[in-house]
């Protein structure tokens, strides 16, 4: 049974509900390390993570393509080595990388040495670096030397220089600059051996609602987990597949698409963080079944194209507020990719993340008109809109608090979280997102919808 099964309990066959799960009834609690260690002791030649083969272009450093057993070594490598900077446990640790093998492996390290993972996008400039760090109260950031023209470590040496709370600087790659540790050292030549026999608990993760410096949001490692749950349902990624990601692990959509999608489901990652079409269109075809989660405005692109037919899904990733397409069944028109492998996924800032196969009963324009179509255990995600027609979310996939003045506050599942969020609704289906104070009437003249199944 793969991961997401049993965190689920899907024991539907034929598409299809789900039972229904008492609310109080808790889910498997499950972190992204131990569910990549298992995957390395059943399939250790498994592909875990492959990098894009254009990166030496603009990071100067090879592409790789790691086993399960390999990235579990080189995880526990760099596990070892933050343990040894004698950080207290559940320190913020900046992650300030692309969504490369680097990225990856470091995200699953900071989580094994029991520490919590602050994802910092590498397209902030200073200031934003800095608001951040000083807001979540890091202690060490791991970045990478060169992206492109850009120089992460050297950008990040100016931050330690104006935030001396920052006690350890560390980067990937050639050329790294003088007072920062080279990662690549670091793994080559640091202590190699089993993971410990009792690892520390994972510690949890915290991105940025709406890319905002000053709104840090902490999920913990199991509702992260659940939140790739429930997208795998809807997904359906097969242990051993590939799901090829446009959308780097800098925030919820990312990683619950992506590198938990991954490892929950026992796949293949590959991310492509700097996009080249004709990298992409090399990548796309490449053997082996696919599952492409790109965003939202590249379904344009992709309609009427001659895809490979190894494309098992096509997740387009909504950020809510947003219109969502319409649903039509126009030969020709922009979903003329196949119906049934499209999935559409909103994200509700980093609260939560809702998908559905596109056409069918799941959609999310169905649910978000009527949320008891949402079929999942209730433990682990439930919708419903509150008595102002916000979007409002509970359970273990939707588990979040934010960060106040770097402190925690307890997040209970079974607590409703209100989003700003209200939907359009024309026949009972939702055309698209606004926030609630501003919501529009949808213009039933311009969507055509589809008859719900």
């Amino acid at each position: 049974m793969s991961a997401h099964r049993a965190i689920t309990r899907e024991t539907r066959s034929g598409g299809g509900a789900l039972p229904a799960t008492p609310v109080g009834t808790p889910l498997r609690r499950l972190g992204l390390g131990p569910l990549l260690a298992a995957t390395a002791r059943h399939h250790p030649d498994r592909i875990a993570v492959v990098d894009p083969a254009d990166k030496p272009a603009w990071s100067d450093r090879p592409a790789i393509t790691w086993t399960y057993a390999a990235a579990a070594e080189i995880v526990e490598r760099l596990a070892r080595g933050l343990r040894g900077w004698r950080l207290p446990p559940g320190s913020r640790i900046g992650l300030c990388l692309p969504g490369s093998a680097e990225s990856v492996l470091a995200i699953l390290a900071v989580e094994a040495a029991g520490h919590v993972a602050v994802l910092l996008p590498v397209s902030w400039d200073e200031e934003r670096l800095l608001a951040a760090a000083q807001g979540v109260g890091l202690s060490a950031v791991l970045t990478q030397a060169r992206l492109g023209e850009a120089a992460p470590a050297e950008r990040l040496c100016a931050v330690a220089a104006r935030y001396f709370g920052l006690r350890y600087l560390a980067a990937f790659g050639p050329d790294v600059p003088d007072g920062v540790i080279n990662l690549d050292r670091f793994v080559l030549d640091g202590p190699a051996g089993p993971a410990p026999d009792r690892p520390p608990a994972p510690a949890g993760f915290v991105s940025f609602a709406g890319g905002d410096p000053d709104r840090p949001i902490f999920r913990s490692a199991e509702a992260l987990v659940a939140a790739a749950a429930a997208h795998l349902v809807v997904a359906r990624v097969a242990p051993g597949e590939r799901i090829l990601s446009l959308i780097a692990p800098h925030d919820l959509r990312g990683l619950a698409t992506g590198l938990a999608a991954a490892i929950v489901a026992g796949a293949t990652l590959e991310v492509l963080p700097v996009f080249d079409g004709a990298a992409f269109a090399t990548a796309l075809r490449r053997p082996g079944p696919t599952h492409l989660v790109a965003p939202a405005f590249l379904e344009d692109n992709l309609a009427g194209r001659d895809l490979p037919p190894n494309l098992r899904s096509a997740t387009f990733v909504h950020r809510a507020p947003t219109r969502l397409p319409a649903r039509n069944r126009a030969p020709g028109g922009v979903q003329a990719l196949r119906l049934d492998a499209v999935i559409d996924t909103v994200v509700f800032d980093e609260t939560a993340l809702l998908s559905g196969r596109r056409g069918g009963p799941g959609d999310v324009a169905a649910i978000l008109g009527r949320p008891d179509r949402l079929s999942l255990p209730a433990g682990l995600l439930e919708i419903r809109h509150d008595a102002g027609g916000r979007i409002t979310f509970r359970g273990q996939a939707s588990t979040v608090t934010a960060l106040q003045r770097g402190s925690l506050r307890t997040a209970n599942p079974m607590d409703w979280r209100e989003t700003p969020y209200a939907a359009n609704l024309f026949a009972g289906l939702a055309t698209g997102l606004d926030v609630a104070a501003l919501r529009a009437e949808a213009d039933a003249l311009e969507t055509t919808f589809f008859a719900p199944a």
